[in-house]
């Protein structure tokens, strides 16, 4: 069986917490970061076309969901599994299961974009494109198919790295796709003249980028997880393990890109503006919260690792450290966006004076909830490195699920365009409630845990709502499954 080196197995176990999840964190921030701002950049320059250009980026946004919702559930699910095998010291079984989350990424995002570009017009209809909003939304939508393979392997990969601690490497492969797409943005829609058709082909551009850097990264990363076709195993016994870790961030995506539509339908009876002004406000609020998930993306290794290797104080204060900064960036950050609001988005749609007033409050009544996502984010990724599948997908799904859909339906009948508005804000505080508790007896028994002599412990993977049986004992897969795995 293949061992994790003693020098990583040493910084992951019995580096300082503070120094670690610094280490960790600030690629990972930077990369989501540069991804939000990237983001801002196609809804700012395509704002400049018409505000039916702007909302067609919006309806566009959901299918964007569905690629990332392939890369993250595969690329998650086998990173946490990657993880908790680093943890124990069993890398063969990692390259098992980065090889297989990779290659079925790069299936699963060829069949998508096949089967779109093929049925184009009813993709773009049923994502909630208004008559005068769909030839924007179609030659957007044309363009961002074709890179769906590469978009979702490169979310699969840039998990994978992230997993093994190699968040730097991961930030640069992002990184480098997101400039060039800031890049090209001008340069395609104004310059060239291909309006909102160049917008997406400098996104895919910037993906194909990303796509071969980390796949460098990833490949000539000797003493790291490896992506190989001859570890490509697709066979259940592999995909239960994945699944079980990666579902709540399918659920979350696959929510998010479903709660997306559903605004756009929302927003639809008070025209572009309507839309044009919730798809900038969902690109802004995802920005302010960038910092959080990617705070999250470099503490999740670290639980997943200290679980694996019987360290539960380290789990315990890791989360709370964490909680601390995150709660008290976003509550400076939502007192500046409140105070700033009609400015901000005065810089998407300055000639569009609907526009500004209707994302003016739905922006400000955001910020009056926006601390409350250090909560929510940190206990999702915590329940979800643990293996606390359950949990996790409770509260992957109560967000953009169990909260916001009905909140949609019934607040926009009730009260109009101010229901739409105020239907993200009260979805977060039932999440919040929701939150607390699914997610205090996790951190109760961390605690009790804790307090033991963690030499004489095992992370009684078993007891984990049945999910992940078999990594009680020294790997990731049993012995009685190891004979699927390696036929």
């Amino acid at each position: 069986m293949a061992h994790v080196s003693a020098s990583r197995f040493q910084m992951m176990t019995e580096t300082p917490l503070p120094s670690l999840i610094r280490t960790l964190s600030i690629p990972p921030i930077i990369s989501m970061l540069i991804t939000s701002v990237y983001n801002l950049a196609d809804t700012f320059f395509v704002s400049q076309i018409s505000t039916s250009a702007s909302g067609a980026v919006g309806v566009v946004f959901s299918l964007m969901a569905i690629i990332q919702a392939i890369g993250f559930t595969l690329g998650m699910g086998a990173g946490m599994n990657i993880s908790r095998l680093l943890g124990q010291q069993d890398l063969e079984r990692a390259h098992l299961f980065a090889s297989t989350s990779f290659f079925s990424g790069l299936l699963l995002g060829s069949l998508l974009s096949l089967t779109g570009v093929i049925f184009l017009e009813e993709l773009v209809v049923s994502l909630g494109a208004t008559p005068t909003i769909l030839p924007y939304a179609m030659d957007y939508c044309r363009v961002i198919l074709l890179g769906a393979p590469f978009m979702a392997s490169s979310f699969v990969m840039n998990n994978i790295l992230r997993s093994q601690g190699n968040s730097f490497l991961s930030m640069i492969g992002i990184g480098a796709g997101a400039v060039l797409n800031i890049l090209l943005d001008p340069i395609f829609i104004f310059v060239f003249g291909w309006g909102i058709a160049g917008a997406a082909a400098a996104t895919v551009l910037s993906q194909i980028l990303s796509f071969f850097i980390l796949y460098y990264i990833i490949y000539h990363e000797s003493s790291g997880v490896q992506i190989r076709l001859r570890y490509f195993r697709p066979v259940w016994s592999v995909y239960r393990y994945i699944l079980s870790n990666g579902l709540p961030s399918f659920y979350r995506q696959m929510l998010a890109s479903f709660a997306t539509i559903l605004l756009n339908y929302c927003s639809a009876p008070y025209g572009d503006a309507a839309i044009a002004a919730m798809s900038i406000v969902a690109r802004l609020n995802h920005f302010l919260i960038s910092f959080i998930l990617g705070f999250g993306q470099g503490f999740m290794p670290i639980t997943g690792f200290n679980y694996g290797a019987k360290k539960y104080r380290r789990v315990w204060e890791s989360f709370f450290y964490c909680q601390k900064l995150a709660a008290g960036f976003l509550l400076v950050m939502a007192i500046i966006v409140f105070l700033g609001a009609p400015r901000i988005i005065a810089l998407f749609r300055r000639e569009d004076l609907e526009v500004i007033r209707i994302g003016t409050l739905a922006l400000r009544l955001q910020c009056f909830v926006l601390p409350l996502q250090a909560w929510i984010i940190l206990c999702n990724m915590l329940t979800q490195s643990l293996g606390k599948s359950i949990q996790a997908s409770i509260m992957a799904i109560s967000r953009q699920g169990i909260f916001l859909l009905p909140a949609l339906l019934i607040l926009s009948a009730a009260i109009g365009l101010l229901g739409v508005q105020c239907a993200q804000p009260l979805a977060d505080i039932l999440t919040f409630i929701l939150s607390l508790a699914t997610t205090l007896p996790v951190l109760k028994m961390l605690r009790q845990r804790s307090g033991e002599d963690e030499s004489d412990l095992s992370p009684d993977l078993e007891s984990m709502d049945g999910v992940v049986p078999a990594m009680a004992a020294e790997s990731a897969i049993d012995e009685a499954n190891l004979s699927d795995l390696e036929g």
